[in-house]
């Protein structure tokens, strides 16, 4: 018997062996896979689920976490340097300031002055008009003493309307009369110079006009000088 004849039941016997050995490895194996319970089963289903999404959180964070680091580098540092001022802006913002100053200042005296010289006129205005009262006295008193057979007459007519012509004058520049007779005495407009008995006014009130008295606008031109009832 030659030796190829020896080996060739030997081989037969090892493949036997194998092949016995494979059967009760998957005889084992299938044992054990029916013998798991339906949740384990699940899990190891979803465990590789469960790694993929771990992945992705991990992705998306990364970025929250760079933003994060951007925004603390832009947060300001207290003990950084202050940016340099340009000099040249700063010489222009303070001429700037100094011209608006002096405008502001220009239209102060402007509007002082204005009021001044209108305080002047009117002022002026008012020495000459005081000048023209002892005339329209004069006219009244004239126009007073005409008797009353005269008083139709050319010439008393005349005179009568030269005297309405000055004091429409006078109210056009805002002269106006005092009123006086019954009106209670005031001494910012009356000049008392007498005592005068009267049952027709109660004491203090004004019952005789000596010389009827001026307003210039706001101002008294002439006091009225008056009797007062004692």
């Amino acid at each position: 018997m030659s030796n190829t004849d020896n080996k060739k039941p030997v081989s037969q016997q090892e493949e036997e062996v194998l092949e016995n050995i494979m059967e009760e490895l998957e005889a084992e194996a299938k044992e054990k896979a029916e013998s798991k319970d339906p949740e384990e089963k699940a899990a190891d289903a979803k465990e590789p689920e469960a790694d993929v999404q771990e992945a992705e959180s991990e992705e998306v964070e990364a970025p929250e976490e760079a933003a994060e680091g951007k925004d603390e580098k832009k947060k300001k540092n207290p003990f950084a340097k202050k940016e340099k001022k340009d000099p040249l802006k700063e010489k222009v913002d303070e001429l700037n300031d100094k011209v608006m100053r002096q405008m502001a200042e220009f239209d102060n005296f402007r509007k002082r002055t204005e009021k001044e010289k209108a305080q002047m006129f009117e002022q002026g205005q008012g020495n000459v008009l005081e000048k023209l009262l002892p005339i329209i006295d004069n006219f009244e008193r004239g126009l007073a003493a005409v008797p009353e057979a005269e008083k139709d007459g050319a010439f008393a007519d005349g005179m009568n309307k030269i005297y309405k012509q000055l004091m429409k004058q006078l109210e056009d520049l805002g002269v106006t009369p005092i009123e006086a007779v019954g009106k209670e005495f005031d001494p910012n407009l009356h000049n008392a110079v007498m005592q005068v008995q009267s049952d027709e006014y109660e004491s203090g009130i004004v019952a005789q006009e000596l010389q009827k008295g001026y307003m210039f606008h706001d101002t008294v031109l002439r006091h009225s000088m008056v009797g007062v009832t004692p």
